[in-house]
């Protein structure tokens, strides 16, 4: 399943790098994170809920905007 995830905070390129290593860190594939555009696509594995990647985002220093 792929999600969309816009985040908020992040204004450089480390920033996208923190936010790749945190959703690769709990098991998703496929990771792209664009600070420009402030999202992040990823692949998930079935039975991973919404409120599993915001905790990751928002331990890495960063606020979800919206998942879809």
């Amino acid at each position: 399943m792929k999600k969309k995830i816009f985040v908020g905070g992040m204004n450089c390129l480390h920033c996208a790098e923190s936010v790749s290593e945190a959703l690769e860190n709990m098991g998703a594939k496929d990771v792209d994170v664009s600070f420009i555009k402030s999202l992040a696509t990823i692949k998930i594995v079935d039975g991973t809920i919404d409120e599993s990647i915001k905790r990751v985002i928002e331990d890495a220093g960063y606020e979800v905007l919206g998942i879809e």
